[in-house]
């Protein structure tokens, strides 16, 4: 099926995902450079604070009410696997947990709880405490992350001419509704973490320019604020991304992975770097690359459409000093 970049970079504009990521500019706006004295800068999967020879990783996330309300109990592990996520994304190790939950009654509270207990204990990270409101109409869950890394992957150093690779795997199982990638079941529980270390890894051997994890912005969206973040253009090559069964290009475009990052490569490092994954029996393939200036443009069978000039019109608003 030929593939129209014009009018798929259009679709990804109009998409709610990509409307709610620029909500973050009201923001950056404010905070961008607030802790910059201190050595952090803000707008990256998780905060790098310098502590002695490393750094300590501290990063939050919150779920949608909707899918709180639809099903509290994945709304709980999936709470505990952004966070997770972040801070491997980061070429850190995870710490510890706790969270805010707020519901209406005692019954979606046990279930929120449940499902993070169930994925804190498979991904080996305690839930070590928090809040707890009781809310009138609406539940709310958010979860904040301790980590520690020997050596950062931030969103801030990729450079032009990088490689763009995406780290994944392909067992997963597509959940539409969600607009959510599953790749990793219970039935793999036995690699979970040995797959996530492969992130700190790849950081400490230097195989890594720069990196994020393909969240709710999808892999559309993670470049963009990848490149944003680091004040280069990017080309997402179409021809190299291939849809699970069930969803089309522009879904799985914005579609969130239980296991996913893009990473920026040096050229030189590339072949090295897809095999330190390949090796454990993860994905990894060179979907595009980095370019000079602030444009990432979708490219298809040689033929290339903007979706975003994030010089022009920020994304988030977060990028380096």
């Amino acid at each position: 099926m030929r593939i129209d970049p014009e009018r798929l970079a259009e679709t990804l504009r109009a998409s709610k995902v990509f409307k709610g990521k620029r909500h973050i500019r009201a923001v950056s706006r404010t905070l961008s450079g607030f802790a910059r004295d201190q050595g952090i800068v803000n707008g990256d999967d998780a905060a790098a604070i310098p502590d002695g020879d490393g750094y300590l990783l501290l990063a939050a996330d919150g779920i949608t009410t909707s899918l709180i309300q639809d099903n509290p109990y994945l709304a709980g592990r999936c709470a505990v696997l952004a966070n997770v996520n972040d801070i491997y994304a980061m070429g850190g190790r995870p710490i510890a947990m706790v969270d805010v939950l707020g519901t209406v009654d005692d019954a979606a509270a046990m279930e929120i709880c449940r499902g993070m207990r169930d994925n804190a204990a498979r991904f080996g990270v305690p839930v070590v405490g928090g809040h707890i409101l009781r809310t009138q109409f609406e539940p709310c869950l958010s979860l904040a992350i301790l980590g520690r890394a020997r050596s950062l992957i931030t969103s801030f150093d990729a450079a032009p001419g990088d490689a763009l690779v995406l780290v994944t795997k392909k067992n997963g199982l597509w959940l539409g509704q969600y607009g959510f990638y599953n790749c990793t079941p219970d039935a793999e529980d036995a690699t979970l973490v040995s797959n996530l270390e492969l992130l700190p890894l790849a950081a400490e051997a230097g195989l890594v320019s720069a990196g994020k994890d393909v969240s709710m912005a999808g892999i559309a969206g993670t470049t963009l604020m990848l490149a944003e973040s680091s004040k280069v253009g990017a080309v997402i090559d179409l021809d190299t991304i291939a849809p699970p069964e069930g969803a089309d290009l522009a879904q799985w475009l914005l579609a969130f992975f239980s296991y996913g990052f893009v990473l920026a490569v040096d050229p030189a490092k590339t072949a090295r770097l897809c095999e330190h994954f390949t090796r454990a029996g993860v994905c990894a393939h060179k979907i595009g690359e980095t370019r000079p200036g602030s444009s990432v443009v979708l490219r298809a069978s040689g033929q290339e459409a903007l979706l975003w000039d994030h010089r022009d019109t920020p994304f988030t608003g977060f990028s380096k000093p």
